[in-house]
């Protein structure tokens, strides 16, 4: 699907994958508001694995008042229930679905703890679901419980604005970077600092992902170095980066990685995608000018076949199928092991 010059609904900001119980795999939309006809809203659609498509109209929409701004940021909670949304009014919002595909619908529910804190350019979950995270634009961090909302860090210097962040695959660890291109680590479960990432005085840390393997616990960077694009590679017991290579040569816009912890993904500032393997980080699928010209604001894998979900201000929302093995085994049933028998072993794939 694709916004048009003549679409009636705004522009797409931002959206993410839902894998419901029962085995449906969804995507959420946001949309920002167009004109006075054309309120801000978020959307349901279906996806078919058959066809690699999503379905033509939504399943469901919920407008958003117009105080409310337009959405910023999706991040869905693991169990395929809920996800929340920043607003660029500076409030998040818990949004609850129910019903099954012929008939879903949206509950909205207000957090106090998320109202009127500044607009949140990076929301997230852990893979557990157990945390939640926030990072805003006045570069405020935020860690809290799941659901109960507890509060475990409050740091309002976290960083100059929060650019991007993410949990570990055990839920120990949470990265953040700024805007100004620092990178931080942090303890989740004491609300702590641990280290400032080391980098050279030419070097920006942008974009940051955990592997999510269970065997090999790094953590990936898109590091901009002058005109160059590399991806480093830091080890997580000593935190000492031990390596980089090329991968997108374009400024990165969006990092994901696969649920299984297979593939590693980037997304550049004028629409180009590249999907790498993590275990040799060689290049498996490479989609040139996916969203022509425009910078690629979400980059997703799908939580169960190996198609990817990207978005764009001009061009809406696209999925990919991906040129890479079909090797999916159950993982799902078996993250929260791996989670738990994460070793802190030496890796050869990559060298400064």
């Amino acid at each position: 699907m694709e916004n048009d010059a003549g679409s009636p609904q705004g522009p797409v900001t931002c959206g993410s994958w839902i894998r419901r119980p029962e085995n449906l795999n969804l995507v959420v939309l946001g949309r920002s508001k167009r004109g006075n006809s054309c309120p801000a809203l978020l959307q349901i659609f279906s996806f078919d694995p058959i066809t690699v498509s999503l379905s033509t109209s939504p399943l469901t929409n919920f407008v958003l008042e117009a105080e409310e701004g337009d959405p910023v940021a999706i991040a869905v909670h693991p169990s395929g229930d809920d996800f929340m949304c920043s607003l660029s009014n500076g409030s998040c919002k818990l949004f609850e679905l129910y019903g099954h595909e012929a008939n879903m619908k949206l509950l909205a529910k207000e957090l106090t703890p998320l109202q009127g804190i500044c607009s949140q350019t990076c929301i997230t979950f852990s893979v557990d679901g157990s945390k939640f995270a926030a990072g805003g634009s006045d570069g405020h961090l935020r860690i809290m419980e799941w659901p109960s909302m507890r509060i475990i860090l409050d740091e309002p210097r976290a960083h100059k604005s929060v650019r991007d962040m993410d949990f570990s695959l055990d839920s120990e660890f949470l990265a953040s970077t700024s805007t100004d291109g620092s990178a931080r680590i942090w303890k989740v479960e004491d609300g702590v600092p641990v280290t400032t990432l080391s980098r050279n005085s030419d070097e920006k840390i942008e974009l940051c992902r955990f592997s999510k393997d269970g065997t090999k616990p790094f953590l990936f960077g898109a590091v901009q170095k002058g005109d160059k694009s590399l991806t480093a590679v830091w080890d997580m017991s000593s935190w000492n980066k031990i390596g980089h290579k090329r991968l997108l040569r374009k400024s990165a816009s969006a990092m994901a990685v696969s649920h299984d912890g297979k593939y590693l993904s980037l997304a550049s500032k004028d629409g180009d995608i590249c999907v790498v393997e993590v275990k040799k980080m060689q290049i498996h699928h490479y989609s040139k000018r996916l969203h022509l010209g425009t910078t690629i604001a979400t980059l997703d894998f799908c939580p169960s076949e190996r198609v990817v979900l990207t978005t764009s201000v001009e061009w809406g929302a696209l999925v990919t199928k991906l040129n890479v093995p079909k090797d999916w085994k159950g993982y799902l049933s078996s993250i929260c092991s791996r989670a738990c028998i994460q070793t802190h072993s030496q890796s050869s794939f990559l060298r400064p």
